[in-house]
């Protein structure tokens, strides 16, 4: 086997969440180009199985759609045995559902504090532990890629959202934790910092502020899904046996300067 041979996933079984659309969709893709079988989790099925399907029929591999709300611990349960009664197995997880909200955090309700906390980092976490548990059960040394946010290292401006840096946060300092918790295991687990990327979720905020955005960026872009494949699949692959507990920024300099 060649070197480069390590950064294939053929074969891998791998879920993504939040995977109906932008970074875990584009990622799901490349995935599955570079072989993986995936499984995509999102709470909106029809969106997910649209994918799934658009994912077998282009990269002939094995996909399947399921619904999961990951503030649930018994629906991710369930979602994961689901995805491993079909696929036989699980070898790795890209953790990536997640949302934001900007609000001034005096006006930021228990209830809109909650809602975040609960996917952003509750979510993470319920889908790690699940997903640990089946490798130690296999006695498999999966991967774990959760996606965090250059907004777990920096305070972003004009916009105000205390809740979801306070979260990002929070899964950079978990990744950590979990992975030197799990490292007995050979379970790695690793973390993503995206900086502005051009998704759906951000195509909808103020054009005004996407402009203040632009003109803080070095890169003076913002940055597409695509772009963050490259960094999801090394950490999810055998290239990166040694890597565990490390957050990758990826955010065209943003947190730099």
């Amino acid at each position: 086997m060649g070197f480069m041979d390590r950064f294939s996933l053929k074969g891998k079984k791998i879920i993504v969440t939040g995977g109906a659309q932008g970074i875990g969709k584009v990622v799901a893709q490349a995935m599955a180009d570079d072989g993986a079988d995936i499984g995509i989790f999102d709470l909106k099925l029809e969106a997910a199985r649209q994918v799934a399907d658009e994912i077998s029929a282009t990269y002939g591999v094995q996909a399947g759609a399921y619904r999961c709300d990951v503030t649930s611990e018994a629906d991710v349960a369930a979602a994961m045995d689901a995805f491993v009664g079909d696929f036989g197995t699980l070898d790795g997880v890209f953790n990536n559902a997640g949302i934001c909200m900007h609000k001034d955090a005096l006006d930021v309700t228990g209830a809109d504090w909650n809602k975040i906390v609960d996917v952003n980092l509750n979510g993470v976490f319920y889908v790690a532990r699940e997903a640990a548990k089946r490798f130690i059960q296999e006695g498999k040394k999966g991967a774990i890629v959760n996606t965090a946010s250059m907004s777990g290292t920096i305070v972003n401006i004009p916009q105000k959202q205390c809740s979801y840096n306070a979260t990002k946060a929070g899964v950079v300092h978990m990744t950590k934790s979990l992975a030197v918790e799990w490292a007995q295991y050979g379970i790695r687990v690793n973390s993503i910092s995206p900086g502005y990327i051009w998704t759906e979720m951000t195509a909808s905020t103020d054009p005004a502020m996407r402009e203040a955005w632009m003109n803080m960026i070095p890169f003076g872009r913002m940055g597409t899904p695509d772009e963050l494949a490259g960094g999801v699949i090394y950490l999810m692959s055998d290239a990166a046996t040694y890597t565990s507990g490390a957050d990758l920024i990826m955010d065209g300099c943003f947190t730099v300067v």
